[in-house]
């Protein structure tokens, strides 16, 4: 309205200073004859004048003056989005790192947990073998003691024995035979004491080893306890660290959502900021029309390119070939042989669905999209030299979609179908259809012609009609 109002002075004041003008010459001889009158009217006619101009000049101030708040907000506008996709970039980073790290304090959890029981079933397995061996003592250490007593009594009662001689057996006896006898057995029981002492002394080995067994797996038990009782207190440390980064994981996602969220906002304050937002929104979508209409065209008139594409490739080999050396140091290329169009630059949206109002809708993969960003925005500031990413040649250039689009950009086809689509730059135009280039051209400079809310390069693909994801293209 204060536009309208601006303009409709301003009519008025050059209207003002025309009637002036026009007023201002001689009108006939009744004015000649009264040269006081004309005087007078000449002074009056110059003051309307000088007022008018006054009027005229104090417009064109405010004018100015709105001008220069509007570039001021737009500049603010570029600020607040460089720094939103900043701090979006910096979150984003730290919550794949704690997302990262939390993953492998999961892992480390879930093994400790398998060792701590591992451990456990060992140490009870164990348990049991030592009761079973303090067992196997106990009923040895009664057998021992049986054994003893028994060998005891026999020495006692031999001892006893020998008290009396054998000549005393001799001559006491009925008979040879009955003397012999008794010599015999006196002899016999010795032989069995012998016996019985070897076993005694066998037992009394193996309890001294089953002894030192015991001992060995209490101390071992006493061990694996001590190693359950670590285990589990870094456990306690690890789930307790899980916590914490579960807790921080959940903050770095909900900061991540408002990144986003103000960098969406801020991108739907600079598309407001300048006017109709739905007349913008429909003529986006006529362009994009217009825009796979002209790739169509551009590849129904691709066969007629191949001998320039051709003819391009070989002069982009001869190159290659030339400065081999150099350029394996400093540049990378794909397996397409393409290069990024911008020497130094920044991604500011990437390719795919989008909740930006101002995407034109697109169906991908028979998936339909409301709205779609058909290619990858990148920046490096106003005028930066933009290169085709490899061999081809220029097959439109200038302003290709207009009238519903009036940015300015360029189409290189490089064979096979696929087409590079660079937009938004500068309005000077430096190549033009029929140009054969390399990645070594530049073919325009970073602008912010037609729909665009700052200096940045839309770089699109287009492989046989459909846009693709450029990031499958380039190194």
């Amino acid at each position: 309205m204060r536009r309208r109002s601006s303009l409709a002075v301003t009519f008025v004041a050059l209207l003002t200073v025309s009637w002036t003008v026009f007023t201002a010459q001689p009108g006939g001889s009744a004015l000649a004859a009264d040269p006081e009158a004309e005087l007078a009217q000449t002074r009056a006619q110059l003051e309307e004048a000088q007022s008018a101009q006054q009027s005229l000049q104090a417009t064109l101030d405010r004018q100015r003056a709105e001008l220069a708040q509007l570039q001021r907000r737009s500049a603010d506008l570029d600020t607040q989005l460089d720094l939103a996709r900043a701090e979006l970039e910096a979150v984003t980073a730290e919550y794949e790192h704690v997302k990262s790290v939390l993953a492998q304090v999961r892992e480390q959890v879930a093994d400790i947990e398998a060792r701590i029981a591992e451990l456990r079933a060992q140490i009870a397995e164990l348990d049991t073998e030592l009761k079973a061996v303090a067992a196997d003592i106990s009923r040895r250490s009664a057998d021992l003691a049986d054994r003893e007593a028994l060998l005891q009594d026999h020495l006692r009662s031999a001892y006893e024995r020998t008290q009396t001689s054998l000549l005393e057996i001799l001559l006491s006896a009925d008979s040879l035979d009955e003397a012999t006898t008794q010599v015999g057995y006196l002899v016999t029981v010795s032989e069995q004491d012998a016996l019985l002492a070897d076993d005694i002394r066998a037992i009394r080995a193996e309890l001294e080893l089953r002894r030192e067994t015991l001992k060995d797996g209490r101390r071992a038990l006493a061990d694996a306890r001590a190693v359950a009782r670590d285990e589990e207190a870094a456990l306690k440390a690890r789930r307790d660290e899980l916590v914490v980064l579960e807790a921080r994981l959940a903050e770095l996602r909900a900061a991540a959502e408002q990144k986003q969220a103000e960098q969406a906002a801020a991108l739907q304050a600079a598309l407001e900021a300048q006017g109709d937002v739905e007349k913008k929104i429909a003529d986006n979508e006529r362009a994009a029309r217009a825009m796979a209409d002209l790739a169509a065209q551009l590849q129904a008139q691709a066969k007629a390119q191949e001998a320039a594409i051709a003819e391009a490739k070989r002069r982009a080999a001869e190159e290659a070939a030339r400065r081999a050396a150099e350029e394996k140091a400093r540049q990378a290329t794909s397996n397409y042989g393409f290069r990024w169009p911008e020497r130094s630059f920044r991604v500011t949206q990437e390719w795919g669905p989008t909740t930006f109002r101002l995407e034109p809708p697109y169906t991908y993969g028979g998936t339909y999209y409301p709205h779609f960003h058909a290619g990858i925005d990148f920046a490096n500031g106003c005028g930066t030299p933009i290169y085709s990413v490899g061999p081809g040649v220029v097959v439109a250039s200038g302003q290709p979609l207009m009238p519903w689009d009036t940015g300015y950009g360029v189409v290189v086809d490089h064979g096979n179908g696929i087409q590079t689509w660079y937009w938004h730059m500068q309005a000077r135009v430096i190549v033009a259809p029929g140009t054969i280039v390399t990645s070594e051209n530049v073919i325009g400079y970073e602008g912010s012609t037609g729909m665009s809310t700052g200096c940045h390069v839309h770089f699109a693909v287009n492989d046989r009609g459909i846009w693709e994801n450029p990031r499958n293209y380039l190194p």
